[in-house]
C-alpha cells in the first residue's frame, strides 16, 4: 500500500513539473494562487543583483560575445524572460480548411415490386358437364370471345331445337290471329291469349339458347393462354378453372413506399424499372395508381406503375427494382473531421479573416464523404477540418491549406539594427 502511494506521488510530481516547464503562463497561474517557484525568472529591476551573484564564467554585460540588447544571464539565441523561447507571445494555431458544398438528399427512392399483366382472367367452365375438346394450347394468342373448349351439349341442343320449333309455331299463330282480328273475326280475349303464348315461346327459345351457349368455354379478353388445368374427358363442375388468359401488352408493377412519400408520389409521375431477370435493361413508365390509405402495420403506401411491353420480353410475376426521382432537400455538407461537440450540441469552426469562429451545426445526415448539417454557412465557406482541438472563439490561426489561403507574399527582411 505504501509503495503504491509513493508511485502515485512521484507521478503527480512529474506531471506538475511538466506542466510548469512546458505550459506557457503556468508560473503566472501559480503566482495568482500564492505559490512561488524557486526557478522563477528574476525581475527586470534586479539586474545588478543578478550580475553580482552570477557564477564565475558568466559573461558580464557588454563583454565580447554578448549580443547587443541581450538580458544579463540570458542564453545565446534565447529570449529573455521565458522558457523554451516562448517569451510570453500569444500562441497561433496552424489549421487546414475544407470548403462547404451543397448536398441533396431524399431526391430518389428505390423499391422492390412485382410485375403483373395489365389484365388477367382465369377462365372457368360456365356450367357442369364433360369436357369434349380444347381448342387452344398453352402460349397461344386468343382474341376476346374466342372459343377455348366445348362441353357435351346434346341435351341442350335438343332443347334449343324444340324451343325453336315452338317459337316458330307460336309466331305463325300470332300472325294469323292478327290478320283475323283486323276483320273482327277473332275476339280480343282470344288474341291476347295467342299473344301471350307467342311471348312465352320466344322466352323459352332465349333460355334454351343461353343454356346451349354455356356448353362452350370462351375467352373474355385478348391475351396469351396459360397452362391448361383440365384435359378433354374430365367432368367439370361449374366454375372449374380451365386456364388463365394474360394480357401482357403492358405490365403493372406493384410496390410499396414509406408513408413519408405519400404526399410526393402522384399519378403520372415517371418511374424507371429494371427487371432482375433482364440485367442491363431498364423500362420507362409512369405511376398509374396510388392507394387511398396507408397500411397501418408496415406504415407504407401501395403504388402501381405501368410500363410498356411491346416485345413481350417481360413476363407477369417478374420482380422489379423501381426508381422514382423527387426534388429532394439541400443541406450544406462539411468534412466529417470538422464536427465538434459541446454541451450545446454539435458545431464547426469557420475560418473568417484569419480567425476561428464557432458556428452551431445540427447534424442532418452522415455520409461516407461528408456530414450534412443545418447551420448558418453557405457554399464555399472555409470550415476548419484539421487543428481544431486548440481553438477557441476568435483565436488567430495560420492557414496552411484550403479555401481562404492567400497567395504567399515574398518580403525582404530588414537587417537588424545594432544597439548603440
Amino acid at each position: 500500500m505504501i509503495r503504491q502511494l509513493l508511485i502515485c506521488l512521484v507521478i503527480l510530481v512529474l506531471a506538475v513539473a511538466g506542466w510548469v516547464l512546458f505550459v506557457p503562463g503556468a508560473e503566472q497561474t501559480l503566482a495568482s494562487m500564492g505559490i512561488t517557484l524557486p526557478i522563477s525568472a528574476p525581475a527586470q529591476g534586479a539586474e545588478t543583483q543578478v550580475a553580482s551573484i552570477a557564477p564565475q564564467g558568466a559573461t558580464p554585460p557588454g563583454a565580447p560575445g554578448q549580443q547587443p540588447g541581450a538580458q544579463p544571464g540570458a542564453r545565446p539565441g534565447g529570449q529573455g524572460g521565458g522558457r523554451g523561447g516562448f517569451g510570453g507571445r500569444a500562441r497561433t494555431s496552424s489549421v487546414v480548411t475544407s470548403p462547404v458544398v451543397m448536398a441533396t438528399i431524399n431526391d430518389s427512392l428505390s423499391a422492390i415490386g412485382q410485375g403483373n399483366a395489365v389484365r388477367s382472367v382465369t377462365v372457368t367452365a360456365p356450367a357442369g358437364g364433360t369436357l369434349e375438346d380444347l381448342l387452344v394450347a398453352p402460349g397461344d394468342h386468343v382474341t376476346a370471345g374466342q372459343i377455348i373448349g366445348r362441353l357435351d351439349a346434346a341435351s341442350e341442343q335438343i332443347a334449343f331445337d324444340k324451343a325453336t320449333l315452338a317459337n316458330t309455331d307460336a309466331q305463325s299463330t300470332l300472325t294469323r290471329n292478327l290478320g283475323l282480328a283486323q276483320s273482327n273475326l277473332v275476339a280480343s280475349s282470344a288474341l291476347a291469349t295467342v299473344q301471350l303464348a307467342a311471348d312465352n315461346a320466344r322466352l323459352e327459345l332465349r333460355d334454351a339458347e343461353v343454356a346451349l351457349q354455356k356448353r362452350t368455354i370462351t375467352s373474355p379478353i385478348a391475351g396469351t393462354a396459360g397452362l391448361m388445368q383440365v384435359t378433354p374427358g374430365n367432368y367439370l363442375s361449374a366454375q372449374t378453372a380451365v386456364t388463365t388468359i394474360e394480357d401482357s401488352s403492358s405490365i403493372l408493377i406493384t410496390f410499396w413506399v414509406p408513408e413519408r412519400y405519400a404526399t410526393t408520389v402522384d399519378v403520372g409521375m415517371p418511374v424507371t424499372a429494371s427487371a432482375i431477370a433482364l440485367p442491363g435493361r431498364s423500362f420507362a413508365g409512369v405511376v398509374s395508381a396510388v392507394d387511398n390509405r396507408i397500411d397501418p402495420e408496415s406504415r407504407t403506401l401501395q403504388i402501381q406503375a405501368r410500363i410498356p411491353n411491346e416485345d413481350n420480353a417481360v413476363r407477369p410475376g417478374m420482380s422489379f427494382t423501381v426508381a422514382l426521382q423527387f426534388a429532394g432537400e439541400q443541406f450544406p455538407a462539411v468534412n466529417p473531421l470538422s464536427i465538434q461537440w459541446s454541451a450545446d450540441g454539435s458545431y464547426v469552426w469557420a475560418y473568417v479573416d484569419g480567425k476561428a469562429h464557432k458556428v452551431m451545426a445540427e447534424i442532418v445526415q452522415r455520409n461516407s464523404d461528408g456530414v450534412l448539417v443545418r447551420a448558418d454557412i453557405k457554399p464555399g465557406d472555409a470550415i476548419i477540418s484539421e487543428g481544431v482541438l486548440q481553438l477557441s472563439e476568435g483565436t488567430a490561426v495560420t492557414l496552411l491549406d484550403g479555401p481562404g489561403k492567400e497567395a504567399p507574399v515574398e518580403a525582404a527582411a530588414a537587417p537588424a539594427k545594432p544597439n548603440s
